[in-house]
């Protein structure tokens, strides 16, 4: 029983518990601790739907960074990724907790207060009392309202502040001992800039469809489950350095409501054209328009799991329907997987398991 090459080369402690690859146990290890970890994954092992269970100690020095994490299991592609990017926060946040306890010295305070007014006052938007802590704000050119955590240690200038960012790609400054927080500025301009035309396809969307998931997204949030019809809808990755380009679209509905979709979106692929937007490059190629936010309401789409009776669970919305053409009923994957699980009419191959719906009986 072995898990991913990639994930076992770059974090050997963490073993895969059954052979379905759903569970991984083990240690995360970051500065020199070893810390308690354990990752389970749903069946159809999509990582925005983990779970992430760590040791009490781990938890607290997470506490801080819970939303970040939580944006990076929507946008990371596998777990490996995450892995990663959960090492890099551990060390973030570890290096903050003993930087707490590490006395500045006078030149620090001055440093940062003569780099505070270089930059002006007008572009913070938090100081912590501690002068440890800073967070500025910035517009795109588009008019958007973007904010920079800046975590500072003992050590500024001479060595860079972390620096957190609500961005879909890694943000990485360049730092030189003579660098102040203007630079940093500067390069977080650069950075929104080379990311507009990402982030104008997805305000489109979000401003002229109905949005199923994410519910509020985060800036860093590449996806979107885009309404088509009843218990219809597309799911849009984006790929944040390549906007223009032709997404990958997965289809969620009934199988016979959705199979023409697929076939109109294969045959018309050639069709793409990246000078106009994507919203209606999809249009085009799927030859729909999508149901407007000025004629229909969310909850026009928006329905119950047929299982729970509820539209979240955990989060998500129900992603799964029946086949037979005059039932449609939605439901969680969760809620089915369980419901399945109980009939004994029911049958598993490999990770997928077939039964009745629990509405019609097909």
């Amino acid at each position: 029983m072995a898990g991913p090459p990639a994930l076992l080369r770059q974090f050997p402690l963490l073993l895969p518990q059954n052979r379905r690859g759903t569970a991984y146990e083990g240690f995360v290890t970051a500065q020199g601790r070893d810390f308690h970890i354990r990752v389970l994954l749903p069946e159809d092992l999509q990582l925005k739907n983990a779970r992430i269970e760590c040791s009490w100690c781990l938890k607290k020095i997470l506490h801080r960074y819970q939303h970040i994490l939580k944006q990076r299991l929507h946008s990371c592609p596998d777990l490996t990724s995450f892995m990663v990017e959960l090492k890099t926060v551990l060390e973030i946040a570890l290096k903050n907790t003993q930087d707490l306890h590490v006395p500045r010295p006078p030149e620090y305070y001055s440093c940062l207060i003569r780099d505070l007014e270089i930059l002006g006052w007008n572009k913070v938007a938090y100081v912590d009392t501690g002068l440890t802590t800073v967070k500025l704000k910035a517009e795109d050119s588009r008019g958007r309202q973007h904010l920079i955590a800046l975590k500072l240690n003992a050590k500024y200038p001479t060595e860079p502040p972390d620096c957190l960012v609500d961005f879909p790609v890694q943000f990485a400054i360049s730092w030189m001992p003579q660098n102040s927080l203007l630079d940093i500025y500067n390069q977080f301009l650069a950075a929104l800039e080379s990311l507009k035309e990402f982030w104008d396809a997805l305000d489109e969307i979000d401003g002229k469809t109905w949005v199923l998931e994410p519910e509020n997204p985060a800036r860093s949030a590449t996806a979107r489950r885009i309404a088509i019809g009843n218990n219809i809808s597309v799911n849009v990755e984006v790929d944040p350095r390549h906007p223009n380009m032709l997404p990958e679209c997965y289809f969620l509905g009934a199988d016979h409501a959705v199979a023409p979709l697929r076939t109109k979106l294969n045959n018309n692929m050639h069709l793409w054209d990246p000078e106009i937007s994507l919203l209606q490059n999809l249009k085009d190629l799927l030859e729909i328009d999508f149901p407007s936010r000025a004629v229909l309401e969310k909850s026009d789409f928006a329905k119950d799991c047929g299982i729970c009776y509820a539209y979240r669970l955990d989060g998500a919305a129900p992603d799964h329907v029946c086949d037979e053409p005059r039932c449609g009923q939605p439901f969680h994957q969760a809620c089915l997987y369980e419901w399945l699980q109980g009939l004994p009419t029911s049958r598993q191959s490999f990770n997928v398991i077939f039964g009745e719906c629990p509405y019609c009986n097909k």
